[in-house]
């Protein structure tokens, strides 16, 4: 099978599409023809030299954490239409997997949709569980156009809360049209959001933006930063915890089946341009979420 993979730690200049053996489903697990696979920061971090605790990698090592496709051998009917999640070795054309680890596709659901809706609601609904969002508080949510901000802005107003969103000027409009209140980075930010009531933030952004939040919230287990983690102990703020399932994946799924959440690919690559992947991905900038296509 093909894959995106590499043989040494690096920038993204260091990923090669490789010839690699197409595992094979054992008792409990299905395997994927993938259609396609997010691209996330978790991912460039793997290729950059972090291994996911409790993993044992070996070279070559393919990345990619959440992926959809069609089921063609193991514990499910093949043909059948997934999405799913895993640690490492998504992006590539076949990945074996639990069956717990997968769920069915919605019809409504495009491809490019589906290979990168796993992690951003799935992250997003876990830390909102953690902040206990309460309806009728305001969650302020920091990089709120990215792929877990935009399913976290959507599922706090779901739940009844109010919602602010910080983001770049060209994402102002985005941001309203999900129902925050958006407010732009920059000098001054502090004054800006101090007036609006801040009672729960979700940080995807660290930093300064972290800073700014332990002054905004008094409680600092109302905090939840998804990428400070070298700082939360000592702050006493939250990280986000696993919690991902296929019960809460399909959950989600279906409130996107229905129109209840929307979902933003920014862009899908083909998978021969995973290195241009990564190094948007890299970037830190940009709205919803980027795809490798697998066929």
């Amino acid at each position: 099978m093909k894959a995106v993979a590499f043989t040494e730690f690096g920038g993204p200049e260091v990923l090669r599409v490789l010839d690699l053996p197409e595992p094979h489903a054992g008792p409990g697990q299905v395997r994927v023809r993938v259609k396609a696979a997010g691209v996330q920061p978790y991912d460039a971090a793997v290729r950059a030299g972090w291994e996911p605790p409790g993993l044992t990698l070996t070279w070559p090592r393919v990345p990619g954490n959440e992926f959809a496709g069609v089921v063609d051998e193991g514990d499910l009917e093949p043909g059948t239409e997934v999405l799913g999640f895993t640690a490492v070795q998504a992006a590539a054309e076949y990945i074996v997997v639990p069956v717990t680890d997968v769920t069915p596709k919605p019809p409504e659901m495009p491809w490019a949709v589906a290979g990168g809706f796993t992690a951003g609601p799935q992250t997003a609904s876990i830390a909102l569980e953690a902040l206990k969002l309460r309806e009728g508080e305001t969650l302020l949510v920091h990089a709120a156009a990215g792929s877990v901000g935009t399913a976290a802005v959507q599922l706090a107003k779901l739940q009844g809360a109010k919602v602010v969103g910080t983001a770049s000027e060209a994402n102002q409009d985005y941001l309203r049209e999900l129902g925050a209140t958006p407010v732009v980075y920059g000098e001054g930010l502090n004054e800006r959001l101090a007036p609006l009531g801040i009672d729960v933030v979700l940080d995807g952004a660290g930093g300064a933006a972290l800073d700014l939040s332990l002054e905004l919230v008094k409680d600092r287990k109302r905090i939840l930063t998804l990428v400070d983690h070298g700082r939360a102990a000592d702050l006493g703020v939250l990280v986000s915890k696993s919690g991902r399932s296929a019960a809460r994946l399909a959950a989600l799924a279906a409130l996107y089946a229905k129109g209840a959440l929307r979902f933003h690919v920014r862009r899908a690559y083909p998978f021969t341009e995973a290195v241009a992947a990564h190094r948007e991905i890299e970037t830190g900038h940009g709205r919803g979420k980027i795809v490798l296509m697998f066929d």
